[in-house]
């Protein structure tokens, strides 16, 4: 079944390519900013009943070299006959547009990459006739985006970067650090990554992690009445402080009802907010309130 979360891995490249430095990298190709890179039509069918679709096709003409297309596929768990499927496209589009394609495979875990990286052979005996081996983007290669300053610069490379590693035992810090940049977007732009980021997360546990954090995000930009600034209306400080406590038990986090009282009577903004980025990593409730 395609999820949000799965649509949202792969459209993220037809319309910020920039994405794919990463690919370009590693295959010593001119970055995407110096090539024309076009969405084409995913369609691979000749046979009506037969229908195969490509998550997306980019052709991509270099400022230097040959053209050639990048077959994008999300992938979120290891699929039975998904490397014979693969093998078609590749084929398929090869014969067709007469360029040579490379398949880029997108993955959320490690066990899902090793899988998804092949090879796929169409083999008789000892003899290979075809043999397909995906370029796999995934927890191993795409960099966990650490530094807000990275956010605010490439925001599509972050956002992208959050999604692919949602199940990492990190989720939660790279989430917050990724809530924190976006401080520095106007309102529209912040808007824009928030919601295609809970998207790309909407079949994930970090979901609603995420979800606290567009709250904080939404502190900043209010007026707009949407679930982007969910609680800004109900009073800031009531709304951070409910972020903190759900954030904490959420981890599994005890709060004994003294800390659950100090937390919920605070009226201080900046004192919430260092709470909530606290409250992402904490393994102790009072690690929420050392040093202050």
């Amino acid at each position: 079944m395609v999820t949000s979360t799965h649509e949202t891995s792969h459209r993220i490249f037809q319309d910020h390519p920039e994405v794919l430095v990463p690919v370009f990298e590693a295959l010593g190709l001119p970055p995407p900013a110096k090539a024309t890179i076009e969405a084409l039509t995913p369609d691979a069918t000749e046979i009506k009943p037969l229908e195969r679709r490509v998550d997306t096709v980019l052709k991509v003409e270099p400022s230097e070299g040959d053209s050639f297309l990048i077959a994008v596929e999300a992938q979120t768990a290891r699929t039975h006959g998904k490397g014979s499927s693969w093998s078609y496209y590749v084929a398929y589009l090869r014969a067709k547009f007469d360029v040579p394609v490379l398949l880029v495979a997108v993955c959320r875990n490690r066990p899902t990459a090793s899988w998804a990286a092949g090879p796929f052979e169409c083999r008789v005996g000892t003899w290979t006739t075809q043999s397909t081996r995906p370029f796999v983007l995934g927890p191993d290669n795409v960099p966990e985006i650490t530094d807000e300053s990275v956010v605010a610069r490439e925001p599509a490379l972050a956002t992208f970067s959050a999604i692919v590693h949602s199940e990492s035992e990190n989720a939660a810090a790279i989430l917050g650090m990724l809530a924190r940049g976006m401080r520095s977007f106007d309102k529209a732009t912040a808007k824009y990554w928030c919601e295609w980021l809970e998207i790309g997360l909407e079949d994930t546990s970090a979901r609603e992690t995420w979800r606290e954090l567009e709250k904080m995000v939404a502190t900043y930009f209010p007026g707009r009445g949407t679930l982007f600034e969910e609680t800004y209306l109900e009073g800031k400080a009531e709304g951070k402080a409910e972020s903190v406590i759900s954030v904490l038990e959420k981890r599994g986090v005890p709060i004994p009802q003294a800390a659950r009282d100090r937390i919920t009577s605070c009226t201080d903004l900046d004192t919430l907010t260092l709470w909530f980025d606290r409250s992402l990593t904490a393994t102790a409730v009072e690690d929420l309130f050392a040093e202050e």
